[in-house]
């Protein structure tokens, strides 16, 4: 049975691990406004969920 010669050193083996690519998270188009927003998430550009208005947007103020 082949043994290793020497030991695989760490940055070796991370050098190999590089190149594995995790899933893309779950991107949903937002009902509301049409903009891509993560999964059972507010968005974060219309601040709606479940087609609910959960975030208002913040007025500006006028100061004089």
């Amino acid at each position: 049975m082949a043994v290793p010669f020497r030991r695989t050193s760490k940055t070796q083996k991370r050098k190999r691990r590089t190149h594995f690519k995790l899933n893309v998270p779950g991107m949903v188009v937002c009902p509301n406004c049409g903009e891509m927003k993560l999964a059972h998430r507010v968005c974060k550009v219309c601040g709606t969920y479940n087609g609910k208005t959960v975030i208002e947007e913040k007025q500006e103020v006028e100061a004089e």
